[in-house]
């Protein structure tokens, strides 16, 4: 079992939960009835932990009913190291779910020029016993 961040009890689980993104927050996109669950953008926060215990709630209250699959993307520019830590225990929460034999996929988006963003999947998949799959796209500024 891993250790998390504190979580607040008698939470209730929204089916969606979402959170738009910041000048250093990511966007958050988590569906509890297709099993999708997204974050997108730059991850800096003043408080990391702060801005996560929502996240962390939700996935504590998804893990116990969960859908049939579920897919983390993550597609993140950058992040700063409290916020690595805070991915990392993401993943170990989807972890526990894929092994209490759930169907758990994860897909870590990086930039194709972005060797740095490449490796750091890479290092997440080996501290993970998940399905984890690297994934390079085209980065472009709109």
């Amino acid at each position: 079992m891993h250790s998390f961040c504190t979580i607040e009890k008698n939470f209730l689980m929204e089916a969606h939960f979402e959170r738009h993104s910041g000048v250093d927050t990511p966007k958050i996109s988590f569906n509890a009835n297709t099993g999708l669950l997204y974050i997108e953008g730059k991850s800096f926060p003043p408080d990391a932990v702060d801005f996560y215990a929502p996240v962390m709630n939700w996935l504590k209250e998804y893990i116990k009913d969960p859908a049939f699959k579920t897919i983390l993307r993550l597609k993140l520019d950058y992040f700063n190291t409290s916020s690595s830590k805070i991915i990392l225990d993401i993943l170990y929460l989807m972890e526990d779910l894929y092994n209490q034999g759930r169907d758990v996929k994860i897909e870590w988006y990086y930039p194709e020029d972005d060797e740095d963003m490449m490796e750091t999947g890479e290092e997440y998949a080996q501290l993970i016993d998940i399905p984890f799959k690297n994934i390079s796209y085209k980065f472009t500024i709109n």
